[in-house]
């Protein structure tokens, strides 16, 4: 262990890793902004999802085997790998020739990412004692926060073009800006941080890092962007439910094995006698609920404010900042009185409370909501969030021994990430369904059948017509009006021309009312999901002991 540091050492190290970590955070929500201008140059929309499915594919798998390989090698050498990976791949990202060597190198960073999400909350384990982490682990959750609102401005800064020192920015520069910040935390980290490892004699599990890494492979492909993956086999002719269902049984079955395996291995990956200990069996429950209703409902409300308010990507992020803001403020504030209080039961409990009643409160969003409705429910969101949710990982290593941290910690993340996964898939295919249940057959709505008759529209409109493609449509009302008034103006007669317009606005502005409307239903059942997911969160919650944190730095679990 790392307590006999000096304060100094260990604020040095922490900004390190609080860097390397903010590098990950960001690039979550950066990317965003920048997929239409990748698609643009490419011209590749078919791989759109690949673009993100490659990243969380290849993080959510290491996280759990990174965080063993700490326990057996050391956080340092795990640490620097893993910050070294992902500015290597935000580079290469950068300089892709081609949107297929873009998911290549996505998939690189993806696994920098995993090691340094997996090492960077166990690091506060190994240079603070229980009682001392809550701050810090306060301090990581605000970083998170800050990520989630700075991604999206950058991210649509630079793709937007900016001029500096002879250079004009683009979207390559979402990924050029990780490089700069990767190499200092890089060399923070080699000269600061030093090598500590638990395991004398190494017996690496690459039998359970195969079938975990095989069975979290097919979940995250039968949640995530299947239809695209698996394009090739639906052509020829095999179902889309076929191969899920596959990809499914594939993950059963490994998931199945991989417990055998872990009753056989001399350093499990993830020890199942984890399990035996009550308060980490149920905060594992309470972190994939979590994941799979904060990600699900939360990461809505951008969409909401685009398609409801016409903010753009940017903006939108920006109008998520009451949430963030109460994030940050309630994770320091809550850090600080777990430390000095010792207990940490009544700040999770009072956060998922908070947290289930803000999104609850969701559901009165309405398309005529005024904005500083939606800010009030969003900042007391943020507050519950921002209590809950650093705290789980503190109440999960207070558990176990300093020789566990790294199995234990990763756990943690691995069980949020596949929550957010399925919950975001899930609650994806729910919004789906609501908005062709709503608007009917989208090719016999009058407006699409215009636009189908205009060339500016074609590349918009090609392909199946599903309701990502209404929403992109909703998305544009301005740019394709501006294309239909110069195509009007080329009608000869004043009187054809005048009623040609009147028609196609009163079509666009039926469409556009029936899909927000459609749009505000659908979420609406999401939100009342997202609530019923974080109440039982928090009924699992008010099981656990309110143990005492420990204070010294004995590696043994509290009680």
């Amino acid at each position: 262990m790392m307590h006999h540091f000096s304060t100094r050492q260990k604020i040095i190290v922490m900004l390190a890793v609080m860097s390397g970590l903010f590098l990950v955070a960001l690039d979550q929500t950066i990317i965003a902004t920048a997929l239409t201008s990748i698609v643009e140059e490419f011209k590749s929309f078919s791989s759109l999802g690949f673009v993100v499915t490659a990243y969380m594919l290849t993080t959510t798998i290491t996280v759990p085997l990174a965080g063993k390989l700490s326990d057996m090698y050391g956080r340092r050498p795990l640490l620097i790998t893993g910050v070294t990976v992902f500015t290597l791949g935000s580079l290469l990202s950068g300089m892709s020739p081609s949107v297929e060597w873009l998911i290549a190198w996505r998939a690189l960073q993806g696994i920098g990412a995993g090691i340094i999400t997996s090492q960077a909350f166990t690091i506060v384990g190994d240079l603070f004692s229980p009682r001392e982490r809550g701050r810090w682990q306060g301090l990581i959750g605000a970083v998170f926060g800050f990520s989630s609102v700075v991604g999206p401005l950058v991210g649509g800064w630079l793709t937007d073009g900016q001029h500096f020192f002879g250079l004009t920015t683009d979207w390559r520069w979402t990924f050029f800006i990780n490089v700069p910040i990767g190499i200092i935390a890089a060399i923070v980290i080699i000269m600061n941080l030093p090598n500590i490892k638990h395991d004398s004699k190494h017996y690496p599990d690459y039998k359970g890092a195969a079938l975990l890494s095989l069975a979290l492979a097919a979940v995250v492909l039968a949640v995530d962007n299947t239809k695209v993956v698996f394009a090739g086999l639906i052509e020829n002719g095999i179902s889309l439910t076929a191969i899920q269902v596959t990809l499914w049984a594939i993950a059963v079955l490994s998931a199945i094995f991989f417990v055998v395996q872990e009753r056989r291995a001399k350093q499990p990956i993830l020890p199942l006698s984890f399990f035996k200990n009550q308060t980490y069996a149920i905060l594992t429950i309470v972190t994939l609920l979590f994941g799979a209703a904060f990600m699900g409902s939360i990461l809505y409300l951008t969409q909401f404010n685009q398609q409801v308010y016409g903010a753009s990507a940017s903006d939108a992020g920006f109008m998520l900042l009451p949430m963030v803001g109460g994030m940050m403020l309630s994770s320091i504030t809550t850090g600080q009185l777990v430390s000095k209080f010792g207990r940490y039961k009544p700040f999770i409990i009072t956060g998922f409370s908070l947290a289930t009643l803000s999104i609850l409160a969701l559901v009165t969003l309405q398309p005529d909501t005024p904005y500083w409705h939606e800010a009030v429910i969003m900042a007391f969101a943020g507050l519950g969030l921002g209590m809950a949710m650093p705290i789980l990982s503190l109440a999960v290593q207070n558990e176990f021994e300093q020789k566990d941290l790294g199995a234990a910690t990763s756990s943690v993340q691995l069980f949020r990430g596949l929550g957010s996964t399925v919950g975001t898939a899930v609650f994806s295919g729910m919004l789906t369904m609501g908005i062709i249940s709503a608007v009917g057959q989208p090719n016999d709505i009058p407006y699409i059948q215009t636009l189908k008759e205009s060339p500016a529209s074609a590349q918009l409109l090609s392909g199946d017509i599903d309701a990502d493609t209404l929403l992109r449509i909703n998305q544009q009302t301005t740019t394709i009006r501006e294309q239909a008034d110069n195509a009007f103006a080329k009608i000869p007669s004043a009187e054809a021309r005048e009623a040609a317009q009147k028609q196609f606005t009163t079509q666009q502005d039926d469409f556009s009312k029936d899909v927000v409307a459609a749009f505000t239903e659908s979420l609406h059942h999401i939100f009342l999901i997202g609530a019923g997911l974080m109440a039982i969160g928090l009924a699992a919650v008010t099981f656990i002991k309110n143990k005492q944190l420990r204070s010294g730095v004995k590696a043994t679990p509290g009680e």
